[in-house]
């Protein structure tokens, strides 16, 4: 099984939109004729319904799959409440670990899809328990990253601090995504000039503020083409 043209989308914080990228990503894929399929492994934030808990962004990310998944094969674990994992973990007495999330990302690689995203939760950073982080997950996959930089006042120290913690980890960036969450953000392209210049990695892609995206949408202004070519393989 190839896992060159797998992804583990990550970003420099929570509401910067990670989704948004990780499905415009699948779209582009899809436009290339790829099949595709995506893991959301936690989701916090899922609203109980008749089929269980769902998490929007988790069913967002489905829609962008052409391989046949489960709910449950896209987001094994969801929480209601929208909170930090570990904590919404520990309320509802559920163990958080890497051995158990491993098991259930790696039922869609093996999946085999041509263009497959595993989106993580939060920042790069997240606690699954006293002892491990979500990056660590990211680690035992040994995936390619995919930085999604939600541009905002603050983002250039966000973005540089998940590069070195990404890069720490023994993993290859495949390329960053600058998401403008603010549209209001003062010298934006001279932020965005200084973000190319220091993080110097592809940049898949700059995503203007958009009301209310759509994947097609978004992945007009996305170019995956770097993330298809053999120097992004996983170490």
């Amino acid at each position: 099984m190839s896992l060159k043209n797998a992804f583990f989308i990550t970003g420099t914080d929570t509401e910067i939109g990670k989704t948004t990228i990780a499905c415009g990503l699948l779209a582009a894929a899809k436009a290339k004729h790829l099949t595709t399929a995506a893991v959301k492994p936690i989701a916090s934030g899922c609203e109980l319904t008749a089929d269980g808990l769902r998490n929007e962004d988790a069913l967002a990310l489905w829609q962008q799959c052409t391989v046949v998944l489960d709910y449950a094969e896209i987001n094994p674990v969801a929480f209601q409440p929208a909170i930090a994992p570990h904590i919404a973990a520990i309320e509802s007495q559920q163990v958080l670990s890497v051995a158990m999330l491993l098991p259930k990302v790696q039922v869609v690689l093996e999946k085999d899809a041509d263009f497959t995203v595993i989106e993580g939760a939060g920042g790069w950073q997240v606690p699954l328990n006293e002892h491990e982080y979500l990056s660590d997950l990211a680690k035992q996959l040994k995936l390619p990253a995919v930085l999604v930089v939600g541009v905002r006042l603050g983002c250039v120290n966000h973005a540089l601090l998940s590069k070195q913690a990404i890069l720490s980890e023994g993993l290859t960036i495949a390329g960053w995504v600058a998401n403008i969450v603010d549209p209001k953000m003062s010298r934006l392209s001279e932020n965005l000039g200084t973000l190319q210049k220091h993080l110097n990695l592809p940049c898949l892609g700059q995503v203007p503020y958009l009301q209310q995206p759509n994947a097609q949408q978004v992945a007009s202004y996305l170019d995956i083409t770097a993330m298809l070519g053999d120097k992004n393989e996983s170490k």
